[in-house]
């Protein structure tokens, strides 16, 4: 199993939407499977997991899925994928979507036991190549998430606005 990361980079720097009412905000990060093996080093292949989206600490992930781009090429006819962030719960949003069966276009439904998660500690939204006998050696997919920061509010006489008075 390997770990590719791909994600946006933002790691903790400031969310793209800071706001005292704490405004859901949407992000996206197309994944090509091409890109993700050469970043590897060598072929995908069952079990690894491609970062794909930074989560800021105190964050809740309202959801998260994913959708065909661009088709898969040269897989087998048995790669499922998972989206989920690794270690919390690895499927939460998607599980098993069935890559090889899908056109560009095409969404991956939430997971049965799909929730909201909420992230302390900065972590990255994953996309696990759950099943494959021969993993994909092109294509894309866009992965997607709405989160919100959920960290406690600044006080009134807090904010920079203030300093510039």
């Amino acid at each position: 199993m390997a770990t590719i990361d791909l994600s946006n980079g933002l790691g903790g720097a400031p969310r793209p939407v800071r706001s005292l009412t704490n405004i859901p905000y949407f992000v996206e990060r197309e994944i090509d499977f091409a890109a993700a093996a050469t970043a590897k080093g060598s072929v995908l292949a069952a079990a690894d997991v491609i970062e794909a989206i930074d989560v800021p600490a105190n964050t809740v992930v309202l959801n998260a899925g994913l959708e065909v781009t661009v088709a898969a090429g040269g897989e087998s006819n048995d790669n499922t994928l998972d989206v989920g962030i690794t270690g919390v719960d690895a499927d939460c949003f998607v599980d098993g979507f069935d890559l090889d069966a899908a056109a560009a276009g095409a969404y991956a439904q939430n997971a049965a036991a799909y929730q909201p998660l909420v992230v302390a500690t900065a972590d990255t939204i994953d996309v696990l190549i759950a099943t494959a006998t021969t993993a994909p050696t092109s294509g894309k997919i866009r992965v997607w998430a709405l989160m919100c920061n959920i960290d406690a509010k600044p006080a009134p006489g807090g904010v920079d606005r203030d300093l510039l008075a």
